[in-house]
């Protein structure tokens, strides 16, 4: 801004801004593009000491992921709970022996998968994840799925399937049909979450039904 403007502006009594960068703390805690060439030891520490949400002050670790590093099924839920939080796996307690279940019912073995969820870090009192949560851990699921390269997304529970197919649609749906996720296009599934099968365990039919679906989607990659 030139000073002749500014002092039009200040004798009509009218305040001026101007435009800064970006504070030092929003760039510590800014998505890095550079997330998408890291390899599975500088994504797992990134990740530890991430900041780049509110998360980083209420959680006990964060939650990276584990499975096969070559896994042809890449299971995706949507956030940490309380268990997850204290232990650092995903999918541990009740939700995970029956997730464990699940698998082996198709043949597949935990060590058989990849799991990892939208969130590295558990919202306080198990609430949704908010938009902004997401969109800053995404990246990090993105370069985990890239480095997996799977055969298959199996997406469990609405909010991550929300999250990742940037849709409002109920779970409902989104079931029994072939998603496509990312550049690559990795096909995903949608299935419900193994926390909401213990609490509605009549819905364990369909859940089956989108286990046979999602292994004939497999089988065709």
């Amino acid at each position: 801004m030139n000073a002749m403007r500014r002092e039009y502006l200040q004798a009509l009594d009218l305040e001026t801004w101007v435009l800064r960068g970006p504070s030092a703390a929003a760039a510590a805690s800014a998505p890095n593009p550079a997330d998408a060439v890291l390899d599975w030891t500088a994504l797992r520490e990134r990740v530890a000491v991430c900041t780049r949400c509110a998360l980083a002050t209420t959680r006990t670790q964060t939650v990276f992921g584990a499975g096969n590093l070559q896994a042809q099924w890449f299971i995706v839920g949507e956030a940490p709970g309380a268990e997850e939080d204290r232990q650092g796996e995903p999918f541990v307690g009740r939700a995970g022996q029956l997730l464990t279940a699940m698998l082996h019912a198709i043949g597949l073995a935990r060590t058989d998968v990849f799991i990892a969820n939208v969130l590295k870090c558990r919202p306080p009192g198990n609430r949704d994840p908010a938009a902004t949560e997401a969109a800053h851990c995404l990246p990090y699921l993105e370069r985990q799925i890239a480095l997996v390269r799977p055969k298959l997304l199996l997406v469990v529970g609405r909010i991550a399937a929300q999250q990742l197919l940037a849709s409002a649609a109920p779970l409902g749906s989104l079931r029994q049909k072939t998603h496509l996720f990312g550049a690559s296009a990795v096909p995903l599934v949608v299935t419900y979450h193994p926390a909401y099968l213990l609490r509605s365990p009549g819905e364990k039919r369909k859940a089956w039904e989108d286990l046979q679906y999602a292994r004939e989607v497999a089988a065709r990659v």
